[in-house]
């Protein structure tokens, strides 16, 4: 399952990056501090000292982004002397300009990008070259170039300061929604990264998602040794997110359901050390024995080709195109850097201290000392997967799919029933068709994603889900729901929130919140709703388990950058090789205690590493945040909450989760809840 909104796999139109200030300027602008200094206290001997602050950090914004190509020295201060807003009024005038031309902007090259990547993301035939070419193309790559060359990007730079994230949490208290709305302008043009290298990234992202979104595995093709077919001979899916599914939906399955386990995780330690054979992915021409690995065609033995490590060329390829924009972003020399102090607003060191808190915890010992018990065996690797917290881990896969493919057998169907979803959640009849009105789903190639609109009139945002010729399936309906609530979030981020600049949520994680909010109702939605005494303890060991899984996965991934940082020119073989030798290293660490053996590769299987890099840790982060929401939520109106929360828009993580719940992003509400939990449970 792609739990994943789209919009990070595009390359952001405005470099929406915070950054620090420094005295150190870009090498490669020919702005000299005497300069900067002369300019500045023209400003301030005109306008007065209570300018000082936003004069001095304008001034130099714009002298970090000048080029030869701009102008003259002269030009330079020609330009910060003419363009200096002073009276409040003014300066509110051209903050809405600047927004309303942002958004026109931003929200009609997201839809042209939409457009263009239909043939590769939805399910409308084989994809051809041309279609590939053309979901690479970003239309919008040039537009910080062509921002700067009409001095758009200097006037907002002069004009609205940047705030460190530091100056962000120091001065969130004091800030007024407005004030806010400054900073996130503020924002937009802190780096001038060539278009040719926005292209590349785009051409290459597409790839990697192309190769990922094609990656399906026939499973009612696999044997075991005895030749014994254990699925159904239609049963085709994506890897990973297919893939674990249905692992995790053998846990409902008493009648071979370990056997069926014991094959796909087979599978998946083939895709990560590269020996699956090429003839078997996304192919139903060979039979394949993944344990042997001997595949066969119409009953003779064939030679396997293992893939070449096309999975770690795509690591390679994204290496590459990122680090290309480092030397023009000296603030955040790192994509690491940019990914987590910039977009996720967290440092990767607080990130990373989160995760091993939590790893490294009591409780998750525990918890998988009463997972054990309940299964009536030692843990598995893939147990990390365990899925018998949820009230419909007792309903038979094969119940769940009747019921969600006899009523959804089509897009249209899933689109006329959006409505009695948000209504069976609270939202009146009025709210719900205002939301509905701008969602669109669509029949997705691979295992689904969302993709909001960026602008408020003219586009929707889009629900991509799989579904089948012969209809939905309760896996794609899971998925779906999931994807929902990024839309759902995606809606009111854009059409609720006060000021288009505070359009969207914190960073990834939030959204990712209320699509495992909306996930973890899916029964609800199909009428099904469940009714457990113990469901707040069952909520809360669902959450803890899910973390302690997707946070160790997030440390392979953070820690695979860090390694390729150093080791700049590694091939896809190496980059194969630092990749397992990181998934074992950190299960060695977290895992192999609680689950008896060494060495396990498991954590290495998650598709995101190879076509969204760093993105991962937004999950985890969100199941944190999801577990403080539900609290929240409990003994109010569900869709009130979910509106006022998510109303407050891009506010710094810290700051909104203060907002939403009173009480800061950590690991102590899970913990203390699972500590309970357990203790509950045992007792069963």
């Amino acid at each position: 399952m792609k739990y994943l909104s789209y919009l990070l796999t595009i390359p952001i139109l405005f470099s929406m990056i915070q950054c620090k200030q420094s005295d150190k300027k870009l090498a490669s602008s020919p702005i000299r501090e005497q300069s900067v200094q002369h300019v500045k206290q023209q400003i301030i001997d005109k306008f007065g000292e209570a300018y000082t602050f936003r004069t001095e950090r304008g001034v130099k914004q714009v002298a970090d982004l000048w080029r030869k190509s701009d102008g003259t020295i002269a030009d330079f201060e020609k330009f910060c002397l003419d363009n200096f807003i002073a009276n409040d009024k003014d300066l509110e005038i051209l903050f809405n300009k600047l927004s309303n031309g942002l958004e026109v902007l931003n929200g009609n090259f997201i839809k042209i990008s939409k457009e263009l990547r239909k043939s590769v993301d939805l399910d409308l035939g084989p994809i051809t070259p041309i279609d590939e070419i053309l979901a690479g193309f970003n239309a919008g790559a040039h537009i910080n170039d062509d921002l700067i060359a009409n001095k758009v990007a200097f006037i907002t730079a002069l004009n609205f300061p940047q705030y460190t994230l530091t100056e962000k949490t120091e001065l969130s208290a004091k800030w007024n929604r407005l004030n806010w709305a400054y900073a996130r302008l503020g924002d937009v043009f802190s780096s001038r990264v060539p278009a040719e290298l926005i292209q590349a990234y785009s051409a290459t992202s597409s790839k990697a998602d192309g190769y990922i979104s094609e990656y399906n595995i026939k499973l009612g093709y696999l044997v075991n040794d005895k030749n014994e077919k254990l699925f159904p001979e239609d049963l085709s899916l994506i890897s990973h997110w297919g893939i674990r599914d249905e692992l995790k939906s053998q846990y409902a399955n008493k009648d071979g359901g370990l056997e069926r386990q014991k094959m796909i995780y087979q599978v998946m330690k083939r895709i990560i050390d590269q020996s699956i054979p090429s003839e078997v992915i996304n192919s139903t021409e060979y039979t394949w024995n993944p344990y042997a690995n001997t595949i066969t065609k119409d009953g003779q033995a064939v030679t396997p080709n293992a893939e070449p490590n096309t999975r770690y060329q795509q690591v390679v390829n994204l290496f590459r195109a990122l680090s290309a924009m480092d030397k023009y972003t000296p603030a955040m020399p790192t994509y690491i850097q940019r990914q987590f102090e910039g977009s996720l607003e967290i440092p990767v060191d607080d990130v990373e201290a989160l995760f091993t808190e939590l790893l490294s915890s009591k409780e998750v010992r525990d918890l998988g000392k009463l997972i054990s018990k309940r299964l009536g065996r030692n843990l598995e690797p893939y147990d990390i997967w365990y899925d018998g917290f949820k009230a419909r881990s007792g309903i038979p896969a094969e119940k769940l799919d009747e019921v969600v493919g006899k009523r959804f057998t089509t897009a249209q169907t899933f689109q006329n029933e959006m409505p009695n979803f948000l209504t069976a959640l609270g939202w009146s009849k009025e709210k719900a068709k205002f939301f509905s009105d701008r969602i669109r789903i669509e029949a997705a190639r691979g295992s689904g994603h969302a993709w909001g609109a960026e602008m408020r009139s003219g586009d929707v945002a889009l629900l991509r889900a799989r579904i089948k010729s012969t209809g939905m399936d309760y896996k794609g309906f899971n998925i779906a729901s999931h994807e929902f609530g990024h839309n759902v979030e995606q809606t009111i981020t854009l059409q609720d929130v006060d000021y288009y600049m505070m359009h969207g949520v914190p960073n990834t994680a939030f959204t990712e919140a209320l699509a495992f909010v909306f996930q973890k109702r899916d029964l609800e939605l199909l009428g099904m709703k469940e009714s457990s005494s113990d469901k707040e303890h069952l909520m809360a060991l669902d959450n803890l388990w899910a973390c302690y899984e997707i946070m160790g996965v997030s440390l392979v991934d953070i820690n695979l950058w860090k390694w390729l940082y150093k080791n700049p020119n590694a091939d896809a073989a190496q980059v194969k090789e630092a990749t397992i030798t990181i998934a074992k290293e950190i299960w060695n660490k977290y895992y192999a205690d609680i689950f008896g053996t060494k060495d396990e590769t498991i954590l290495a299987i998650y598709s995101h590493m190879i076509d969204n890099p760093l993105y991962l840790s937004a999950y985890p982060i969100g199941h944190l945040i999801d577990f403080q929401l539900e609290k929240q939520f409990v003994g109010k109106s569900f869709s009130n909450e979910v509106q006022r929360i998510y109303e407050q828009g891009r506010l710094i993580p810290q700051a909104w989760m203060k907002g939403a719940t009173g009480e800061p992003l950590s690991n102590k509400p899970i913990l203390e809840a699972s500590a309970k939990a357990i203790e509950v449970l045992s007792k069963q």
